[in-house]
């Protein structure tokens, strides 16, 4: 079980301790109630119900309930980039899916998690606070409770963490740095293909940064390398506009980008994330190295 601590400030003296702890952790109404029920609050070292009130000086810990994810262990390699006791960042290698789904029960990056915390004498709730698709690699972010994975979410929708990717797109893309502005919605229910969409119509507002790093090749057999800063977060959005100004991500067949160059998956590396760390209220800055098979594409087409 996780214990945080910390000590009562005059500004906050005569504050009841369940309101003083969930306005500073903001946690949930739902997770204050295991608190409360599991008597995990204490004041100065000694057990206290959540209604007494706090002085200046006092020492404050709240404990979280522990919990588990019930997926099987599998031996899933999982590449750490950065743990403490409240995130682990891995980098995600192509072709395992996150979590499992109806099409892929088993084999997930989940799984593999489990059996890494058992390797690792640790025990907590599977959370992913941003997903990559299957055949996307680089950083993924699991938060190891409620609270983390709430205060990330609440720092990607306020716009405070940044997301990173680099890709290789067909063509040549002329324009050196620019911003696609285009809301994205699912065309049809029945499908997982996502396309511009008029807000009107559905689609919800997306903004993708987009820095041209290098141009490879010349005509049709051109393409272009990019980093990609997204502002946004949704389904397939780099997939999705790059492929409506006509640069869909190499050996990306879902949307135009199926290359025999790089058959295996669609050319996107997660590379960079940043954030305030939840909990130690610094910022957070964690990278992934190059991806292998990208890395190996571009050395062959510049040694041509």
């Amino acid at each position: 079980m996780e214990k945080y601590t910390f000590t009562v400030t005059a500004a906050e003296e005569g504050q009841q301790l369940k309101k003083l702890v969930k306005s500073r952790y903001h946690l949930s109404s739902r997770l204050m109630s295991k608190i409360k029920y599991q008597d995990l609050l204490q004041l100065n070292g000694e057990t206290v119900p959540g209604w007494v009130t706090v002085r200046d000086g006092d020492t404050v810990t709240v404990s979280f309930p522990d919990e588990e994810s019930g997926f099987p262990a599998e031996d899933i390699p999982i590449h750490v980039l950065y743990e403490d006791e409240d995130l682990l960042l891995i980098d995600k290698q192509p072709g395992v899916t996150v979590h499992p789904t109806r099409g892929h029960p088993v084999h997930t990056i989940a799984n593999g998690l489990m059996k890494y915390m058992q390797d690792t004498d640790q025990a907590f709730k599977v959370r992913f606070v941003n997903r990559l698709d299957m055949d996307t690699s680089g950083v993924l972010v699991v938060a190891k409770n409620s609270h983390c994975q709430a205060d990330l979410n609440r720092q990607m929708s306020q716009g405070r963490t940044e997301k990173r990717y680099t890709a290789i797109a067909l063509g040549r893309i002329e324009e050196d740095r620019f911003t696609i502005d285009l809301p994205i919605g699912r065309p049809s229910p029945d499908s997982i293909v996502r396309a511009v969409v008029p807000e009107e119509e559905g689609g919800f507002p997306s903004v993708t940064e987009v820095t041209v790093l290098e141009r490879l090749g010349e005509g049709d057999s051109a393409l272009t390398l990019v980093d990609l800063r997204l502002l946004t977060g949704r389904t397939h959005q780099i997939r999705v506009h790059l492929s409506h100004i006509g640069h869909p991500l190499l050996g990306d067949p879902l949307y135009g980008g199926a290359d025999p160059r790089f058959p295996a998956r669609q050319a996107l590396h997660a590379r960079y994330f940043a954030c305030d760390h939840p909990i130690k209220k610094t910022r957070l800055e964690v990278e992934a190295p190059p991806a292998e098979d990208m890395e190996a594409l571009l050395r062959t087409l510049r040694e041509k």
